[in-house]
């Protein structure tokens, strides 16, 4: 194997291919990189044996051929090498040693046969699709902060993405939660989607598919089976085992009967929960909300370290309503608000609040409510 490949063009396959290698791992060659050269160009794969991401890129090839190397290495070496360096890559057959040459640097490498580099099974997909990034990006980003850690609940360490019923049709939906809070994401079902299984994408997925959705022009061609879920760009492809688990029904959380609205700036509302929880316990991260009419008091009382308050003009014409929440959370859901308002619907002190963007019904937030 031999082929010459811009520094860049390097940089970039190897990071993104070597983003799901993990640090610690028990078999040796999970923390190389295949690499393989055919004549149409050079592809990149990493695996932890759930994810795996192929990145294809444009070099010469003057033999074809694949080997693996450490992931690791490799990208060190190639980040370190002069901007806009020409670089050389070579197998020697004689020592199975992987040169890697730029300018006056060379580098020797070992390397492990490609032949026990596992390669994730193709599936059977049952439904394929196309959607455009923006669509995606906007699903799972605003989506994901809701992800839980809890490793015995481990059907919420996803966002659970399938097909469901809103008041606009079906669509197609992403929807996580932790328990203390939600967050349901909607957007129009693209053409070949109707029959896709509901299928909880991991955590370390959900990370790995953001690289894909930058470019705003790109479609995502996404496959989707019972076991596995793939993401593919014409240059990147990521493939993944679901989690295998039941998401729980999701929609008995989501307060219907909450009549009490209050309107707020976003950017505003989490600017001064920022400033009053500063004082708050590391512990709870408790802010109290006191609500009377067009006027909103956000307060911290703890005892060891000092208490704050803020006032802040809001949209409210109901009965006056006090009811804490936990700062991060707050932070968490404002931030998500594209638009300048966000619409909170309260019932009582006790009860879950909803959360909306303006008059979107597209993006829905819950939280739960906390002694203070």
């Amino acid at each position: 194997m031999k082929f010459s490949i811009e520094r860049a063009d390097l940089v970039k396959a190897v990071a993104q291919a070597g983003s799901v290698v993990e640090r610690r791992h028990t078999i040796p060659i999970l923390a190389n990189v295949q690499i393989e050269a055919t004549p149409e160009g050079v592809s990149f794969r990493a695996t932890d044996l759930d994810t795996e991401v192929v990145d294809k890129t444009a070099a010469h090839v003057e033999r074809p051929g694949a080997t693996t190397v450490s992931a690791q290495m490799l990208n060190e070496i190639a980040r370190k090498l002069p901007d806009g360096a020409l670089v050389t890559i070579a197998v020697d057959s004689a020592n199975d040693r992987l040169t890697v040459q730029a300018g006056r640097s060379n580098f020797t490498l070992a390397t492990l046969p490609t032949e026990d580099f596992p390669v994730m099974a193709n599936a059977e997909y049952s439904a394929n699709f196309a959607a455009a990034a923006p669509v995606l990006r906007r699903l799972f980003d605003k989506s994901k902060f809701a992800i839980s850690n809890e490793e015995t609940r481990y059907y919420l360490n996803g966002v659970y993405m399938h097909v469901a019923d809103s008041e606009d049709g079906r669509v197609l939906r992403c929807v996580a939660t932790d328990g203390h809070r939600l967050a349901r994401i909607d957007a129009p079902l693209p053409d070949g989607a109707a029959d896709m299984p509901g299928v909880i994408v991991p955590k370390k997925t959900v990370a790995e598919l953001r690289k894909l959705l930058d470019d705003d022009e790109a479609q995502i061609a996404v496959s989707v089976s019972e076991t596995k879920v793939r993401f593919a760009t014409p240059a990147i492809t990521l493939t993944s085992k679901v989690i295998d688990g039941t998401f729980p029904d999701y929609t008995r959380v989501i307060p219907m009967g909450n009549s009490r609205k209050m309107e707020v700036d976003a950017k505003d509302f989490a600017r001064a929960v920022d400033r009053v929880a500063t004082v708050s316990s590391e512990r709870s991260r408790a802010v109290k909300l006191a609500l009377d009419m067009d006027r909103l008091v956000l307060s911290v009382n703890a005892p060891d370290a000092g208490t704050a308050d803020e006032e802040l003009a809001v949209a409210y014409g109901d009965d006056a309503l006090e009811i804490g929440f936990n700062a991060k959370y707050l932070q968490e859901i404002a931030a998500q608000v594209d638009r300048e308002n966000a619409v909170f619907m309260f019932n009582g002190s006790g009860d879950a609040a909803l959360i909306r963007e303006g008059s979107d019904p597209s993006a829905v937030y819950v939280v739960m409510p906390m002694r203070v």
